[in-house]
């Protein structure tokens, strides 16, 4: 039973008000005073505290001011005669949970109770319900799917319902989890029946927009009509983790918000690479081997980012003066907030938030990051917080000031792993464990998506035998030597590189300053 306190110093008169809400389950204390109500906060706990604006003595704000000393996390309604907007704007400022004008009927009361008391475990509620009406509609949807804009449009539906049933205790969780593993199966058939297509034949009926052609479609156009253009890439960027950071810039942008499809592999060598040349790799490494760098290199394999700009802008004949900046800590993203004017002059510029990348692999090693991020909901957490409180919110708020466009997106998203696939290479095979490359792989072709062509799909081969084999799902390779150290170690972590919806259907937001 919930304990409610009423502070009014015309109480009497609201006795009918009190029966009702008795009458409802709720235990209701009375006072006459603000000194008498301060004098029962301190003897008693209260779910919820009822307070009168005007009363003689310690008006209602006075009061209201005291309790949030002592007891800031009691939900205060505040009742008053008056509409005058100062004492509105005291109440908000101070907090109150809600604000209501005489005279107030009990169902008000009630209301307002209902929504500061019980709001979570309706909406739990509510959501529950939602869910299970959606379930059977959901489930039909994953068999339909024939396209990829059936498969983006059901990737939404999912995230949309990931992170309303995270927010809640609906207990409704491995029900969800059960359909996205049913659609991360049907959608990794999808792929092997379609991307070869894809690649092949650039202009094939219902070929998704892919890194490739990012700058053709969405930077060129912006600036041929003139437009001071930021790109924006965080890399391991989720839609779900684009949802969580979105009302943090309603204030300052409107979106126009579509998804692409990342090239295989899902990884920063591969599409990031495409994205910023505008090419497939196996194009990179024959039309620039000076800026490609192969699987078995020592040498990073993002250092090539801005030559790699440089060669699509000559390519296009664009004439266009651009920077790029790469953030890989709190001081290069300060760097750049102090610098910020001297990015005023180029038609372009570029920015690499490596943050979420960097945490995805922390969490792989760290054992205490990896407590910090042990679901979707707290690893997108992580990203939302990250977010909040580095350089750049702060970054993105000067574009806006400026009213600059900004396209913000991602070379590719990463998927939480938990089933181990056994695959043996010799001591060439590199290292990821979403895809393999070698030239002696063993692995059961039933469990992967394997390419014996990579020329075809648009992927450089280091040997004339080179094979690629993708994980799917939720697939992580583990090799057979020290087998069960090795699955201990990478289960649960974020991997990229294979096939899936959260690593291959990525965010393509365009911020257009309000």
């Amino acid at each position: 039973m919930s304990t409610i306190l009423w502070a009014d110093d015309e109480i009497d008169l609201l006795k009918p008000h009190i029966m009702f809400l008795k009458g409802k389950g709720y235990e209701v204390v009375t006072a006459c005073s603000g000194a008498d109500a301060l004098a029962l906060v301190d003897e008693q706990n209260f779910d919820l505290i009822i307070l009168d604006e005007n009363m003689p003595g310690l008006t209602g704000l006075e009061t209201l001011q005291r309790i949030k000393l002592v007891s800031p996390h009691i939900p205060v309604i505040m009742i008053t005669k008056s509409e005058e907007e100062n004492i509105m704007d005291q109440a908000v400022g101070n907090k109150i949970a809600d604000y209501l004008i005489k005279p107030v009927n009990p169902k008000q009361i009630l209301l307002s109770i209902k929504k500061n008391l019980h709001s979570d475990e309706l909406v739990s509620s509510q959501t529950g319900n939602d869910y299970r009406q959606e379930f059977t509609r959901i489930s039909q949807l994953i068999g339909e799917a024939s396209n990829v804009n059936d498969w983006m449009e059901l990737y939404r539906l999912l995230v949309h319902w990931e992170m309303q049933l995270s927010a809640t205790e609906t207990r409704m969780d491995e029900l969800l989890d059960m359909q996205r593993k049913e659609a991360a199966t049907a959608f990794a058939k999808f792929i092997r029946n379609n991307y070869a297509d894809w690649i092949v034949n650039p202009q094939a009926e219902g070929r998704p927009l892919m890194s490739p052609e990012i700058f053709k479609t969405h930077v060129f156009p912006l600036l041929d009509a003139g437009e001071k253009v930021f790109f924006v890439l965080i890399d391991n960027f989720r839609l779900d983790q684009w949802a969580a950071i979105k009302p943090l810039l309603a204030d300052s942008f409107n979106f126009r918000e579509e998804l692409y499809c990342s090239i295989l592999p899902t990884a920063t060598q591969y599409a990031r690479n495409a994205i910023f040349s505008g090419l497939m790799p196996k194009d990179i490494a024959s039309m620039f081997p000076e800026l490609w760098v192969d699987e078995d290199s020592p040498e990073g394999k993002n250092l090539n980012e801005s030559p790699l700009i440089a060669t699509q802008f000559e390519r296009y004949r664009r004439h266009c003066k651009f920077s790029y900046t790469k953030i890989n800590d709190s001081a290069a993203g300060e760097k750049l907030l102090r610098e910020f004017s001297n990015l005023l002059a180029n038609d372009l510029n570029v920015i690499v938030f490596n943050f979420i990348d960097m945490l995805s692999h922390a969490r792989t090693e760290s054992k205490m990051i990896r407590e910090l991020a042990s679901t979707n909901a707290a690893y997108r957490s992580l990203s939302e917080s990250w977010f909040r409180h580095s350089s750049a919110i702060e970054i993105f708020r000067r574009i806006a000031a400026k009213g600059y466009k900004i396209i913000l997106t991602t070379d590719h998203g990463t998927v939480r792993v938990d089933n181990p696939v056994k695959v043996v290479g010799d001591k060439n095979t590199n290292t990821n464990l979403r895809y393999k490359i070698g030239k002696n792989l063993a692995y059961n072709p039933k469990q992967v998506y394997e390419v014996k062509n990579p020329g075809r799909l648009g992927l450089p081969a280091p040997n004339v035998s080179s094979t690629y084999i993708f994980a799917t799902g939720r697939d992580f390779f583990a090799y057979p030597n020290n087998y069960n150290y090795y699955v201990q170690y990478y289960e649960g972590t974020f991997q990229h590189g294979g096939i899936s919806p959260e690593e291959m259907l990525v965010p393509l937001i365009t911020l257009t300053a309000k």
